[in-house]
């Protein structure tokens, strides 16, 4: 949940690292630092607590020279931020300079053998422990930074990707991978290194993903080297990376978050393109042809996910059980991975994260190939860790998501696994043509229609004005829009700090009915679909007591319009895929309630992007 940066090469490092540190930002943000081999035989670090902005304001005095660094932008879980626990670290010697990111489950002990030992601590980190683990072990048996490197790294019990720097080889880092993302991009005489793509496309395409357990050398004027921890040759699989620098800049908008709301019209496009046809009477996903007999013998789907993917597995859940007459269950991957689980090889396992390396997502994983389960992700980012433990899947193709809260990377899962339970009720049989047809026009329709919902961002901005003041919410939705309900209080909760809670409708009344008064607002998806009449008599329970009621209404209602405080209208569309249309006024008002209270909103207080640890 930190990001990684790295540079080795002619150029000044600092800038290159600085501006790597901001596109990794969303990573980590509660303390940042960098380590420089100067060319004078000095590895100067430079910490500071606070943001990236606060760091270069401390360098701004420094000697920042030097073509070889590594950066680092910290989210704690060892250690509060400071600066005394920002990394990178040094060794004992300060010879050494370490960068991390993940969880050293047995820091505990090694720091008590090596406190034994005589070995001072300065910071309250696992990274600590192993820099010093490291230079023990190297000095100890007089060993070079790689050898010394991976014999620490077999006492090492957790998750982790490091970047190390040695003042005595100062045209080298190692950097190794376990169950962190690490890239490595390739150029011209020169090495890049990141926990993801977004500060290596400016400067190269060519980059290698490191496989768990894997080890990289850079070295000056060397090729790549990449080793396993047994120091076994690894053969080099180059990339190349398809990225619009453009995708991970704000365009002009005040915030990501906003952007990337505002893309998911051309983003579920995208998410469509080449697999529902120009005619859009057919969706082909290509792990229908290739892996049609494991999924079409499926007795179940397990649907594995965290935060606001577990919300996109709910609305999974209804799709592929109304069109596929398959059960599923949606579990949140991090209890899935601890109860024993009755797994099979009778079943599908859909593993959905946007980063990809969900660390409970990819346990989860783990867990169920080791039970014979047929592993199916669904994943953006291109080339992570869960694509590459899966059997198959399906990418979202809806670009860098860099705001923390997730918008669009929503609507592409949703219209993924939609996408999904069409191809795959079309090949059981279990759909009727005509109800065929009509779900994959209407979904060939959703862009358009976000665009519609899009236009009412200013009368949303309004109502935020007027909510501001709110220290609880309530959202209520049901059928498919239970999950959106959900998703909507997570959204507020994440940016704006303000508690809320989803709930289906007819839950109001077996206990949150009771938090009901004139200072409670009630979100309300209350659009025309079988439930109508169930929702306008919850809305009322709501109005008896006082209670001020927003409703997302079909355009042209003039039912709730009459009883709600505020109502928004969204476009009529088919009951199964209102989730993709009703949750962007949801996004919308989040946003806008955490702009009026002065919030960060796309790096919102002790989250992360891409949670990998537990």
């Amino acid at each position: 949940m930190c990001g990684i940066v790295g540079y080795l090469g002619k150029r000044e490092a600092y800038p290159i690292l600085i501006k790597g540190l901001k596109r990794l930002e969303y990573r980590g943000y509660d303390s940042a630092g960098v380590a420089l081999e100067n060319g004078k035989g000095l590895l100067n670090v430079y910490k500071a607590k606070g943001k990236v902005s606060d760091l270069e304001e401390y360098c701004s005095d420094k000697d920042i020279t030097g073509s070889v660094g590594i950066a680092h932008t910290r989210w704690a879980t060892h250690g509060e931020p400071s600066s005394v626990n920002a990394h990178p670290h040094y060794s004992g010697s300060k010879n050494l300079a370490i960068i991390h990111n993940g969880i050293i489950e047995n820091y505990a002990e090694i720091k008590r053998n090596l406190q034994q030992k005589g070995v001072i601590f300065r910071s309250d980190t696992d990274t600590e422990v192993l820099v010093q683990l490291v230079e023990y072990i190297q000095k100890r048996k007089n060993l070079d930074l790689l050898t010394a490197v991976q014999v620490a790294l077999h006492q090492v019990i957790g998750a982790y990707a490091i970047a190390i720097l040695d003042k005595n080889n100062p045209n080298q880092i190692i950097a190794a991978r376990k169950q962190s993302p690490l890239v490595v991009g390739i150029g011209e005489q020169e090495f890049f290194l990141g926990s993801d793509a977004s500060p290596i496309i400016e400067y190269t395409d060519k980059v290698v993903y490191l496989e768990d357990g894997n080890i990289a050398v850079m070295q000056l004027g060397e090729e790549l080297k990449v080793v396993s921890i047994l120091n076994e040759q690894q053969q080099l699989e180059i990339k190349t990376v398809d990225i619009d620098l453009g995708q991970i800049e704000k365009g002009g908008y005040p915030h990501f978050m906003l952007k990337e709301i505002f893309e998911q019209p051309e983003c579920l496009t995208n998410c469509m393109r080449g697999r529902i046809n120009v005619e859009a009477d057919h969706v082909t996903l290509s792990a229908l042809i290739d892996y049609r007999k494991q999924l079409l013998q499926a007795k179940r789907i397990l649907i594995v996910a965290c935060g606001t993917s577990w919300h996109a597995g709910l609305i999974g859940k209804q799709m592929i059980e109304t069109l596929c007459r398959v059960p599923v269950e949606v579990e949140y991957a991090s209890e899935f991975r601890y109860r024993n689980p009755v797994v099979t090889s009778d079943d599908v396992v859909i593993a959905i994260s946007q980063s990809g390396e969900t660390a409970d997502t990819l346990a989860a994983v783990q867990l169920a190939k080791s039970k014979g389960a047929f592993i199916y992700g669904i994943c953006n980012a291109i080339g992570s860790s869960i694509p590459r433990a899966t059997n198959t899947g399906t990418y979202i193709h809806v670009g860098p998501e860099i705001g923390v809260a997730s918008t669009k990377a929503f609507t592409g899962q949703v219209t993924v696994l939609t996408m999904f339970a069409l191809a795959l009720a079309d090949a059981k049989g279990t759909i009727t043509r005509n109800e065929y047809l009509e779900v994959v026009k209407e979904l060939s329709m959703v862009p358009e229609k976000i665009r519609e919902v899009l236009k009412t961002n200013e009368k949303v901005a309004d109502l935020a004005r007027t909510f501001t003041y709110a220290r609880n919410f309530l959202y209520l939705g049901r059928g498919f829009s239970y999950p959106v309900a959900l998703e909507g209080a997570l959204k507020l909760k994440e940016i704006s700090y303000i508690h809320a809670e989803g709930y289906p409708a007819a839950e109001m009344k077996h206990g949150p009915i009771a938090l009901i008064d004139s200072d409670m607002p009630v979100v309300v998806v209350a659009t025309h679909t079988a439930l109508y009449e169930k929702v306008l008599s919850n809305i009322q329970e709501i109005k008896a007591r006082k209670g001020r009621v927003i409703a997302l209404v079909t355009k042209g209602d003039t039912t709730i319009s009459k009883v709600a405080d505020e109502i928004i209208e969204l476009p009529d569309c088919l009951e199964c895929l209102e989730p993709l249309i009703a949750t962007i006024p949801l996004q919308l008002l989040a946003y806008h309630i955490a702009v009026c209270k002065g919030k960060n909103v796309d790096q919102p207080r002790n989250l992360a992007k891409s949670v990998t640890v537990e």
